[in-house]
């Protein structure tokens, strides 16, 4: 026997509940409450697409398709192709829906007079606060369970990492590529001992610091490694920071969707090498360029400020790397040179960083096909 019945349990009696409530009240209508919270998100957010709607609601694609489709079939809603994106479809409710959204609220009113009649005013206004945030804490911990990201690294202020803004850079774990000539070792391999962040402790310094830093900068690793990344993203632009993403551009879709979203405002992208060299100065012998052209191409289409970027080791890099790598990005706005600087934290020990003379050169031969082309690391 069940005493009493636990969280999973009343909120499944309570979604079944509720959805037989609008089902027959609604049933004249040839509506049910599937369709019914699809219809008031529209109404409310005319011009809406289903991709959003999935997002807000955490619908899957079969059931947001579903939905729509029965709306459209019965003249509640219309679709419009978006003129900014012929792929996707805008979302509007027809004169129709209109005749039943007043008879909708109406019910909603009096289905939550039926669930709070026991409750004083003070109590539900209590209850509608607590139940938002229990809702906030299960999307954040679905997010986070689905998609983890962890932290491994928080330099408090930097000057140097967000060009033009004072910022802060945090690190994430795990990278896809094994660069010889890497400084983060420990944030590649991530040995059992490598200390995690907590993100609470992240949220409490950025909160105390707005106003004051401007930026974030997001770096690794591979911080597009991480589906996980765009939820906190979302918090740290809903705090006012402009966010700086560095990344090695192998995932091409992952990086689109986050500037199309506007959830990152500066892109710093790691150009290791020439083509023909790439395998070879990334640590992996069998690579396929796609993804990392995918990505140049479109930061040089201009949809966010971006800037490409070499370490130069002397090792692996020479006068005819540097002009194929250029060749290769050649129209880009900022190229920048950065100078190798060997340390303990290295994958590779024994690598040596070229000289002042050579990283002028390399930047004679690079400023041919470039427009702004700079040199990082020498005096």
């Amino acid at each position: 026997m069940i005493d009493k019945p636990n969280l999973l349990i009343n909120s499944s009696i309570l979604y079944r509940v509720t959805q037989k409530f609008y089902d027959r009240k609604l049933e004249e209508y040839d509506i049910g409450y599937g369709q019914v919270i699809f219809l008031m998100m529209i109404y409310e957010n005319e011009g809406i697409t289903m991709k959003e709607l999935s997002q807000i609601g955490t619908f899957d694609k079969g059931t947001i398709t579903k939905g729509i489709s029965k709306l459209q079939k019965n003249d509640y809603i219309r679709l419009q192709v978006d003129p900014n994106d012929k792929r996707s479809k805008l979302l509007y409710t027809t004169e129709k829906a209109k005749d039943i959204i007043g008879k909708i609220y109406l019910l909603r009113n009096n289905w939550w007079d039926s669930l709070s009649k026991s409750l004083s005013l003070e109590e539900a206004d209590q209850f509608e606060r607590l139940l938002d945030q229990v809702v906030q804490n299960a999307l954040g911990a679905l997010n986070q369970e689905l998609s983890p990201i962890r932290f491994y690294g928080m330099q408090k202020l930097s000057l140097l990492d967000y060009p033009g803004k004072m910022a802060c850079t945090l690190f994430t774990g795990g990278c896809n590529f094994k660069c010889p000539f890497c400084q983060n070792a420990d944030l590649v391999f991530l040995p059992e001992n490598i200390v995690e962040i907590p993100i609470e402790d992240i949220n409490a310094f950025l909160s105390k610091r707005r106003g004051l830093l401007e930026g974030i900068c997001i770096t690794g690793g591979e911080p597009l490694l991480h589906d996980g990344l765009e939820y906190y993203l979302e918090q740290f632009k809903a705090m006012g920071y402009s966010i700086k993403l560095d990344t090695n551009g192998s995932f091409p879709d992952r990086l689109k969707y986050l500037v199309d979203k506007g959830l990152v405002d500066y892109v710093a992208m790691d150009i290791k090498n020439a083509p023909d060299q790439y395998g070879t100065t990334i640590g992996i012998g069998n690579l396929s360029l796609n993804a990392i052209k995918q990505s140049v191409a479109y930061l040089k289409e201009g949809h966010v400020p971006y800037e490409f970027r070499t370490t130069v080791v002397s090792e692996y890099h020479h006068e005819g790397d540097i002009e194929r790598l250029a060749q290769w990005i050649e129209g880009a706005e900022h190229y920048y040179l950065q100078q190798f600087e060997d340390s303990e934290r290295v994958i590779k020990k024994g690598l040596h960083s070229c000289t002042k003379a050579e990283m002028l050169r390399f930047k004679e031969i690079a400023s041919q096909y470039v427009k702004h082309v700079e040199i990082r690391g020498i005096d």
